[in-house]
């Protein structure tokens, strides 16, 4: 099942870095398409979802509340049936849930049911299919991961510049209920997607190693234990839980200007056709800079350090959100959006790309769910409190202070814990490593030398040899542990060794008459 498939492992799979991979990264950036801009896209429908059931704008809102908590929390529920079901099945089961959802949603004949319907039953099948596919392009890419993150991210702008045209247009055409069955049936491309998550299988080898590989696997099977169906150890690692932190705080204010910039522009006097221009200019800012920044990140002077790369990203965002705060024509709002719209994209390439760094391709299931449900919660309450921050001054420039300065300290917090608690170990110098191997050698060497001199001896000067058995025992150990420890200071200076003066060496009788007495004495 796609579940167990690593990227290296005991079964010696590892990550292709292409061939089907690019299949996967297409599945990838429509999922991801469908799944950020999916609740932007059915705000379209609002107007005459009030008309219909006589409801305020707060309440058509929740439609898109609802589908983004549903995407963002329930990735617990997905990471357990991922490691239990593997990612093809979960996936294209998702994908018959979100098109169920927009299918029953255009029957309806209450604002309750398409909370149930486009809420509840679309945001649980579109987050079956977004968490699976981030994993799935994770075991495929491991060099080339970096620009395959980018890739797979830039298909939110480009779906939401596709999806929001064609919801206007199935609006006026077959009006609201037609287009929701419409947008059903399109989400079944998902199961597509899904299809296209082969599971990695080890390449095929010998026979007989397959059979020693059968017979260990046996073996480690038997030993190991259940696999956890959510792995809560990730909490353990420094690395994951101030990503965690810094993600939850950044999420507060990311997703802020998007949503009123529009409403600022107006405020400033400009049309609406001209209000919304800027969320398209953001919008193709953005999908060329999640590519670009992709590529960047997989540099090998930038990826060792793409956590400070994120950092910087972030840091990015939040003073562009800062600096935009102060704008006060349409002009200013532009270079806000340009600006503002390669920050974003920057934060949208490495997300992911930075947790699967830290937590690795085994933890990685449990580890984005947990993470999307921290952010989950920060998604609820980042832009309902910029809404009465509004509400309560009348100035939408300390809604853009707010959360530029959100963002601005989960920057902060990313980097500056990463620095303190985060250290990593130095490897022993090669030098070091070949000194001691040598000596080691060198002392072996000896000893069998002392040892071999003993034997010759015993043929040549028997009488030499009784004599110095009748030493005392304690003096030949100090001289021995003298002349052992004297080896370590002193390095041969070339290998080549005259035979003929190692035996005369080994032949003579020692003035002090040191003799091994036995050749365990040198060891």
């Amino acid at each position: 099942m796609g579940g167990v498939a690593v990227d290296d492992g005991a079964a010696g799979v590892k990550a292709p870095d292409g061939g089907w991979g690019w299949a996967v990264l297409a599945g990838c950036f429509v999922i991801t398409g469908f799944s950020y801009a999916f609740p932007k896209a059915v705000s379209v429908f609002f107007k005459e979802l009030i008309r219909e059931f006589d409801v305020g704008y707060s309440d058509t809102a929740w439609i898109s509340s609802i589908l983004l908590a549903m995407l963002y929390g329930t990735g617990p529920v997905c990471s357990v049936l991922v490691n239990r079901f593997g990612c093809r099945p979960v996936m294209m089961v998702g994908g018959l849930f979100a098109s169920l959802g927009m299918i029953l949603a255009s029957f309806s004949t209450s604002i309750i049911h398409i909370y149930l319907c486009t809420g509840v039953i679309t945001g649980l099948g579109l987050s079956l299919n977004f968490q699976p596919s981030l994993i799935m392009l994770n075991r495929y890419f491991s060099e080339k991961r970096p620009l395959a993150n980018g890739l797979s991210a830039a298909g939110s702008p480009v779906a939401l510049c596709c999806l929001s045209p064609l919801g206007q247009v199935l609006q006026y055409q077959y009006g609201w209920r037609g287009g929701f069955l419409i947008l059903g049936g399109l989400l079944l491309n998902c199961c597509v997607c899904g299809a296209l998550m082969k599971p990695l299988v080890a390449p095929k080898s010998k026979e007989l190693e397959e059979r020693h590989d059968k017979e260990l696997e046996g073996i480690e099977i038997k030993k190991k234990a259940k696999p956890k169906l959510l792995d809560f150890s990730v909490f353990k690692d420094r690395g994951f839980v101030i990503y965690t932190v810094a993600a939850s705080i950044m999420v507060l204010g990311l997703f802020v200007p998007p949503v009123f910039v529009v409403s600022y522009a107006k405020e400033l006097g400009n049309e609406d056709t001209k209000s919304a221009l800027l969320l398209t200019i953001l919008g193709f800012i953005d999908i060329f800079a999640r590519p670009t920044c992709g590529v960047i990140a997989g540099l090998k002077w930038v990826r060792p350090r793409c956590v400070y790369f994120f950092s910087f990203a972030m840091l990015f965002n939040g003073i562009a959100d800062l600096i935009g705060s102060q704008s006060k024509d349409y002009a200013a709002l532009v270079v806000f959006c340009i600006f503002f719209g390669i920050s974003y994209g920057m934060v949208g390439a490495l997300q992911f790309e930075v947790l699967m760094t830290i937590v690795g391709t085994e933890k990685f299931s449990s580890a984005i769910g947990l993470v999307l449900v921290m952010e989950a919660i920060a998604v609820l309450v980042g832009p309902p409190g910029a809404g009465r921050l509004l509400d309560a001054t009348k100035n939408y420039m300390y809604v853009f202070l707010l959360a530029g300065c959100e963002v601005v300290v989960s920057a902060v917090v990313l980097a500056t814990c990463n620095f303190l608690f985060i250290k990593i170990k130095p490897s022993a110098p090669a030098d070091t490593l070949e000194s001691i191997a040598l000596t080691d050698e060198c002392n072996t060497k000896m000893c069998g030398n002392r040892a071999d001199g003993k034997d010759d001896d015993d043929d040549d000067d028997d009488d030499d040899e009784k004599g110095e058995r009748e030493e005392p025992e304690k003096a030949t150990n100090e001289e021995e542990n003298k002349d052992i420890a004297g080896i370590d200071d002193v390095r041969p200076k070339s290998v080549t060794v005259d035979s003929q003066e190692v035996e005369r060496f080994l032949k003579e009788p020692q003035p002090n008459g040191n003799m091994a007495a036995c050749p365990e004495t040198c060891l």
